[in-house]
C-alpha cells in the first residue's frame, strides 16, 4: 500500500513541478528506465513464485540502474556510447520479456 501511494505521490509532483530532465543526463535516463523496469518484472516474477525479498529487490533496483548508467558512460567515454546503449537494451529487453512470460504462465497458466 506504501509503494502505491508513493506511486501516486510521485506522479502527482511530476504533474505540478514539471521537472525537466539535465542535457547531461538525457543519453542515461532511457538506459536507467530500462533497468528500473527489468528490476520491477523481476520482482512480480519473484513475488508470484513466492520467494519475493525486499532487500533483494533494493539492491536489484540500485544495481541495474548504477550498472547500466555506468556502461553507457563507458560507451560514451570510448566513443561507441550508441553500441553499448543498445547492448544494454537488448539484454534488459531479453529479461524484461522472459520475466513477462513467467508471470505470463504463472497467472494464465499457459
Amino acid at each position: 500500500m506504501i509503494a502505491a501511494l508513493a506511486l501516486v505521490a510521485g506522479v502527482v509532483a511530476g504533474v505540478f513541478f514539471e521537472p525537466t530532465v539535465p542535457l547531461w543526463l538525457t543519453p542515461y535516463l532511457p538506459i536507467a528506465v530500462i533497468a528500473a523496469l527489468d528490476a520491477i518484472f523481476g520482482a512480480v516474477r519473484a513475488r508470484l513464485d513466492g520467494v519475493f525479498d525486499e532487500k533483494v529487490f533494493v539492491i536489484s533496483f540500485a544495481s541495474n540502474v548504477l550498472i547500466a548508467a555506468l556502461i553507457v558512460f563507458l560507451g560514451d567515454q570510448l566513443g561507441v556510447g550508441s553500441q553499448l546503449s543498445t547492448a544494454v537494451v537488448v539484454v534488459f529487453g531479453i529479461r524484461i520479456f522472459t520475466n513477462a512470460a513467467a508471470i505470463r504462465r504463472h497467472i494464465f497458466r499457459a
